[in-house]
């Protein structure tokens, strides 16, 4: 491909190198990378995906092409290629999240399992949400908790929020979000647990500190063959997730969750997703809602 030099000199002629897509060869490579690391299973189909976020990694090293870079990655003898896998790693995973998202696993909290906990005299809740991704999720369930309790003296809660990706994470602890990101928020919810900021043209707002001091945010990559939390969570929130893993992952996954999850205590997955045919200590009491036996 030639292009027209700007000065009127003679065209500039790009090499191969520079217009060479992702190789199948390390295309498969990556996809068994990102399973065996993550968990998920990339197709096909997410090849120009793929090939479109790699490039903005490129962009940011100064790399020509798709197989230089996966040179780079695989290198493990040069020091710096450990620290790019956790770029790569927050580049190719998906963290689509929004505050009050599939709001009937909210309603069922609020009606129906936090009543509960205060008729049986419970003073603190434990919940982890295992796939925080920039915090949306655990800061919903903090202001449901919040808001139901606001007149019991003595309650408290604490939530844990994890995800593999470093990004956004850090997005999380910053409790930062666009205007945008909040308007699904309740107006009362928003009136009482969202900071409006001094410059409306900032158009960026953040979650109270009430809030912030119950959330706590780790890293935490739920291929580890073990997890470095407690285990005796109330609640643990894994919504929209296991369908990026095969089925031998998802059961392996729900399985070290169940670990973590305390006798009577509630899983929450995503609407799309099921236990169907898993061997759990879970049985069903609302949709994708499962109480620990």
């Amino acid at each position: 491909m030639e292009h027209a030099a700007l000065n009127g000199s003679q065209p500039v002629q790009r090499s191969a190198e520079q217009d060479e897509t992702l190789s199948p060869r390390n295309f498969q490579r990556l996809c068994e990378f990102v399973h065996t690391y993550c968990g998920i299973k990339l197709t096909l189909k997410k090849k120009s995906m793929l090939d479109g976020r790699l490039r903005r990694r490129m962009r940011a090293l100064g790399i020509a092409n798709t197989n230089e870079y996966c040179a780079y990655l695989f290198n493990q003898d040069a020091p710096e290629a450990q620290a790019e896998l956790v770029h790569f790693i927050d580049a190719v995973t998906t963290n689509k999240t929004d505050f009050f998202r599939e709001p009937a696993h909210f309603s069922i909290l609020e009606n129906r399992l936090l009543p509960a906990y205060r008729k049986a005299g419970h003073r603190h809740l434990k919940i982890w949400s295992a796939a925080a991704s920039t915090g949306a999720e655990a800061y919903t369930i903090a202001m449901v908790i919040d808001h139901f309790f606001r007149d019991t003296g003595g309650f408290d809660y604490s939530i844990l929020a994890t995800d593999v990706c470093t990004d956004v994470l850090n997005k999380g602890m910053s409790a930062l979000y666009s205007d945008t990101m909040i308007d699904p928020i309740p107006e009362d919810y928003r009136r009482r647990y969202v900071l409006v900021p001094n410059d409306p043209a900032r158009r960026e707002f953040r979650i109270a500190a009430k809030l912030r001091a119950k959330v706590h945010f780790q890293h935490l990559n739920l291929m580890e063959e073990r997890y470095g939390v407690e285990r005796d969570f109330d609640m643990i929130f894994l919504r929209n997730v296991l369908i990026y893993f095969d089925r031998q992952t998802q059961e392996n996954v729900l399985a070290k969750l169940c670990e973590h999850l305390r006798p009577g205590g509630y899983l929450f997955l995503g609407h799309s997703e099921s236990l169907s045919g898993a061997r759990l200590p879970l049985f069903t009491i609302a949709n994708t809602v499962f109480q620990r036996r």
